[in-house]
C-alpha cells in the first residue's frame, strides 16, 4: 500500500544494487548477494530525507522484454506507474546500453520519464467532423495526419488544440490517455569500477547521480536529488506566542495539491476551513515577515 508523503520505486536489471542501497538508506532489510535475482518481490522500505517520509520500493530485476511479460516484468514495472519518482538503477560501466534498454521496456508500458504530458485539448463534438487548431506553429504533424489518426481511433467529430509542438506519438498518448508521466533519476551505481573523467562526464547531467553503495561514496547528494526531484516543502507550525514546533512538519507537494494555505490547512483537518480567518507564514521566501 502506498504510504508517507511520496513513493520512490527502484528500476533496474538484476544485480545494480538496489538492494545495497535500500539497506544502506533505510532500517528494512533486503537480500542482497552477488548472485542475479536475489530480490524476488517488492520490498518497501521507509526513508527519512529532511524530517519528511518517503516511502522506497526495492522492485525485482527486470530483464529485456519485460514490458512484453517477461520474467513478471509487466507486474514489475506497472508499480511505476504509481510513483512519484523513478529511481533507474544502472551499472556504471554499462549504464548507457541499460539506460536505452529500461526506458524503451518502461516506454511500452506506457510511462514516459522525464517528459511532461503534451498540452493537447481534445474535445469531443455531435457533429462537424475532426477541427484541427493550434497555438504554434507545428513542425511535427499535419492537418491531414491528425484527421488519419483519428480516423484510425474511429473519432469522426472533434475539435483539437494543439497548444505546443507536439508529435504524433504525443497525440497517440493523449488519445489513449493512460500514460503516466513521470520524473527521473538516473543511478548510477558501481562508479569504483571507472575512471574519474568518466565520473564527471555522467556527473555534468544533472539527471544523473554517481554512487557507490560498496564503498558509501555520493549517497548524500542522491538523497538531496531525491528532494529536489519530488518537490517537498516542510511547513512548521507554532502557536500564539510561542516557539514553532519543528519535531512534526506538514509536508506539501508541488504537484499535489500546490504550495498553498488551503492545502496546509487540508492536512490538518478539512473543516478548519470553514473557521479558518487569515494565516501568519513566516520564512525565506516571504515579502514580509510574517
Amino acid at each position: 500500500m502506498k504510504h508517507g508523503e511520496a513513493r520512490i520505486a527502484m528500476i533496474g536489471f538484476p544485480s545494480v544494487g538496489k538492494s545495497s542501497f535500500l539497506n544502506l538508506v533505510t532500517e528494512q532489510e533486503s537480500a542482497a548477494a552477488a548472485y542475479e535475482f536475489t530480490t524476488l518481490t517488492c520490498i518497501p522500505g521507509k526513508l527519512f530525507i529532511r524530517d519528511a517520509e518517503l516511502q522506497l520500493l526495492d522492485l525485482p530485476g527486470i530483464i529485456e522484454g519485460a514490458a512484453s511479460g517477461k520474467g513478471r516484468g509487466r507486474q514489475v514495472i506497472a508499480v511505476g506507474k504509481s510513483a512519484d519518482l523513478i529511481l533507474m538503477f544502472l551499472d556504471a560501466q554499462k549504464g548507457d546500453e541499460q539506460k536505452a534498454k529500461l526506458t524503451r521496456e518502461l516506454n511500452i508500458t506506457g510511462i514516459r520519464i522525464n517528459k511532461t504530458k503534451p498540452n493537447i485539448i481534445i474535445k469531443p463534438q455531435k457533429t462537424g467532423g475532426v477541427v484541427f487548431s493550434h497555438a504554434v506553429p507545428c513542425t511535427k504533424i499535419t492537418e491531414k495526419l491528425v484527421k488519419s489518426i483519428f480516423q484510425e481511433y474511429k473519432i469522426h467529430n472533434a475539435h483539437v488544440k494543439f497548444n505546443g509542438d507536439y508529435d504524433v506519438d504525443d497525440l497517440i498518448d493523449i488519445i489513449e490517455g493512460n500514460r503516466h508521466y513521470c520524473k527521473c533519476i538516473y543511478v548510477y551505481n558501481k562508479i569504483d569500477t571507472i575512471s574519474i573523467e568518466d565520473v564527471d562526464e555522467l556527473t555534468a547531467n544533472s539527471q544523473n547521480a554517481c554512487i557507490s553503495c560498496q564503498m558509501k561514496l555520493g549517497l548524500d547528494i542522491l538523497l538531496d536529488k531525491i528532494w529536489g526531484q519530488l518537490g517537498l516543502v516542510r511547513v512548521y507550525t507554532k502557536r500564539k506566542g510561542e516557539e514553532p514546533d519543528f519535531d512534526d512538519p506538514l509536508i506539501l507537494t508541488v504537484g499535489r495539491n500546490g504550495l498553498t494555505v488551503k492545502s496546509a490547512i487540508m492536512q490538518i483537518h478539512k473543516d478548519l476551513l470553514t473557521e479558518f480567518s487569515y494565516a501568519a507564514v513566516w520564512g525565506r521566501s516571504v515579502k514580509f515577515s510574517p
